[in-house]
């Protein structure tokens, strides 16, 4: 059975989702109704199935695994053609964009849980350290981010330089460090804390200010201006 119209009328999600709303559908049938077909002999429930328990150490589906999927690791499940990665991939960033939007409007730059919420979706996912900075003028309005370093799973390589040549570039006067723990723990570590005072010293020398260092975690942040371990 490769396609969802050969399912019986009651167990179909499209006619489902119609009668009652998409909040009823199970996770696997939002995967099927997305993928709407099967490949080589295997049906769309089954390969949603697959595709949701794969990153699963027990074998249980789940749907965050989407979001931590490489292409590469889309592709090495059988079933999974360009077409179904794509439309999996395309799915994984427009959720990512709506939270985006939906958090952008509310962005208060002296109120870390806001900038928060803004790149959480953007890095919480992610299975390295990257380091977003948000180049800010003098009244703190924002004049672009940007991703500096991405690192390895444990460890962001931060180059003042890099931060300092863009600040100039853009004349900014402000900056705000984000980035993210792929371990999903938000605890700052001591590299976090001395990589932010050496940034911090270097900034000063130039006129720019480190307002702020915010790590994301998994749906937690610590900010070290909160924390009180910025001067």
């Amino acid at each position: 059975m490769n396609n969802i119209k050969d399912l019986p009328v009651n167990d179909r999600p499209y006619e489902k989702c119609f009668a009652k709303g998409p909040e009823y559908l199970t996770d696997v049938e939002l995967l099927a109704v997305i993928l709407r077909t099967g490949t080589n002999g295997i049906s769309s429930f089954d390969l949603s199935k697959d595709i949701l328990s794969h990153k699963s150490q027990n074998g249980k589906q789940d749907l965050l695994s989407i979001m931590h999927m490489t292409k590469e690791q889309l592709l090495s499940i059988k079933g999974v053609g360009m077409v179904k990665a794509v439309q999996i991939m395309c799915v994984r960033e427009l959720v990512r964009r709506i939270s985006s939007v939906k958090a952008k409007d509310s962005i208060q730059y002296n109120i870390p849980s806001t900038i928060a919420d803004y790149y959480m979706e953007q890095l919480r996912h992610l299975e390295q350290e990257n380091l977003v900075v948000m180049f800010l003028d003098t009244k703190c309005h924002l004049i672009k981010d940007m991703t500096i370093t991405k690192g390895t799973v444990n460890q962001s390589l931060i180059s003042s330089r890099e931060i300092f040549v863009e600040a100039l570039r853009c004349d900014a006067v402000n900056i705000i460090l984000i980035h993210n723990h792929p371990s999903g723990d938000c605890t700052p570590s001591r590299d976090d804390m001395a990589s932010t005072l050496a940034i911090s010293k270097a900034g000063k020398i130039i006129g720019i200010n480190v307002l702020d260092h915010i790590i994301i975690g998994d749906r937690s942040y610590s900010s070290l201006r909160e924390l009180k371990l910025m001067k």
